[in-house]
């Protein structure tokens, strides 16, 4: 077992550091560009980042996991996955490129042809790197991925804002983007030493893919049932508020997503590993649910609390609406990285069908929300969105719980304190913004208070997700101050 925890311990932290460098500096330059660009210019890359997201689900097919999950995937195996990747994607490459001027004419904007054209070649960037990304993360290696991330973040955060700066407008996010991914799968190829030889077996893709086939489905309609907020935002309002919401999406994203995305790469290896120690498999379940809800609680509460002020001082006025739309936003969010623990449960046991029938019956319960946007207003949508949150949590912990004995009523009883700590710290946190402060006073000021506040309450109920994560950090530090 504490074999088992070094190596989760490693693979968060690292994962951790990963999505710093490689979100953490995206969005500090995105600050920078958020002040040189328009609502509308952030609003058009968001509709092509529809189909970009939608694409790369079916490039990857559900492959990467199904290798993940194959304790004994060979050379053979790693060769076919590459060449059906990247078939896939310049097939799909030249189905976005017919259909542009089909997304320009439905969104109503004949900038989009040109832009989703080019935009279409990350689908083919990206192919390259899948492989490459799976083997790093099969190893629980992401001390080479957070070298990669960083190079690759700064150097497209410069080339994006350098061509801002140039007035190239919304072509600074193209270039950011494709520069970022580029670099990104080039020092993948670099770090990792992998090379493809020409090899296919049938019998490993049908085996593969009849793992990986209803993740596919699955991440198809979970990846459509996302961006599909978007495509009702930029067809019944406009491109200016669809930049609007990417941009508070964005800044939700900082906490949840990337909590969600460390959580689905480390556990997922590392629970696989063991998947068939049920008492062993229980408690990881169970350890990485208790410390990563705390975390998100306390910072997606936290963050809906300081929104106004926070958009005010670091983006400016103009995207006051984003900070009415961030708190909603905020609170569907913080449940993401829960969906994503009881998802991987079923993938580690190889319940895909169930994962893909799960996906089916949530994204039906899902239609009233868009329905709300389309007929009534953005808000409601978002609200809604909060409501059906809860709903697929119960349906996702219901079935993951089932077979490790771990319920619904279990966890909500583990994660209830780090609720409620959240919960305290962004009440006060909020009624401080009611002072008559400039926002660039507000904002350090609540920050202040609600660091104080959670870290009081946590050493007053010392928690034993809080002592791990304490002595996690108190670890890395000590490292560090070594120069280890």
């Amino acid at each position: 077992m504490s074999s088992l925890k070094q190596k989760t311990t490693k693979g968060t932290a690292w994962s951790f550091a990963d999505n710093i460098a490689n979100q953490g500096i995206m969005f500090l330059g995105g600050l920078v560009l958020a002040r040189l660009l328009t609502p509308e210019e952030y609003g058009l890359i968001g509709i092509i980042t529809i189909f970009i997201a939608v694409f790369n689900s079916i490039v990857d097919s559900g492959f990467s996991n199904a290798l993940i999950r194959k304790n004994n995937a060979k050379d053979v195996d790693y060769n076919t996955v590459f060449f059906s990747n990247l078939l896939l994607s310049i097939l799909l490459f030249f189905v976005l490129f017919a259909c542009s001027p089909a997304i320009s004419r439905f969104f109503d904007n004949s900038e989009l042809i040109l832009l989703t054209r080019v935009m279409g070649i990350v689908l083919i960037i990206n192919a390259f790197a899948i492989i490459q990304q799976t083997i790093l993360m099969k190893r629980v290696d992401f001390k080479t991925q957070t070298k990669v991330s960083l190079i690759a973040s700064i150097s497209s955060g410069i080339i994006g804002i350098s061509m801002a700066f140039g007035g190239m407008g919304v072509w600074s996010l193209v270039g950011q983007q494709i520069s970022r991914q580029l670099l990104n799968t080039g020092f993948l190829w670099f770090y990792n030493k992998w090379l493809p030889k020409l090899q296919f077996s049938w019998q490993s893709f049908r085996e593969l893919f009849g793992f990986g086939w209803k993740l596919l489905v699955s991440e198809l309609i979970n990846t459509t049932w996302k961006e599909i907020f978007q495509v009702v935002i930029g067809k019944c309002y406009s491109a200016q508020m669809l930049g609007q919401y990417t941009r508070s999406k964005q800044f939700g994203a900082i906490f949840s997503s990337n909590l969600t995305t460390i959580v689905q790469r480390v556990s997922y290896p590392v629970l696989s590993s063991i998947q068939d120690d049920k008492e062993r498999l229980k408690l990881a379940y169970q350890r990485v649910i208790k410390v990563t809800m705390l975390i998100t609680f306390v910072c997606m509460l936290g963050l809906a609390a300081i929104a106004k002020p926070m958009i005010l001082v670091l983006i400016g006025e103009k995207w006051l609406i984003a900070a009415g739309l961030l708190p909603i936003i905020c609170f569907n969010m913080m449940l993401y990285p829960l969906h994503a623990i009881n998802l991987n449960m079923l993938q580690v046991q190889g319940r895909s069908d169930l994962f893909l029938k799960l996906e089916i019956l949530k994204k039906i319960i899902a239609v009233g929300p868009i329905l709300l946007g389309i007929f009534i207003s953005i808000y409601w949508m978002l609200w809604g969105s909060v409501i059906t949150g809860f709903v697929a949590y119960y349906l996702n912990a219901y079935y993951s719980g089932k077979f490790l004995n771990y319920t619904m009523k279990m966890q909500i009883k583990d994660i209830y304190p780090s609720f409620c700590i959240g919960g305290v710290m962004a009440v006060v946190v909020y009624a401080v913004s009611f002072l008559p402060l400039s926002p660039f006073l507000l904002l350090p000021l609540q920050l202040f208070i609600g660091a104080g506040i959670a870290l009081g309450l946590c050493e007053m109920t010392r928690r034993e997700e809080y002592i791990e994560i304490k002595t996690i950090a108190l670890s890395a530090l000590q490292k560090i101050k070594n120069g280890r």
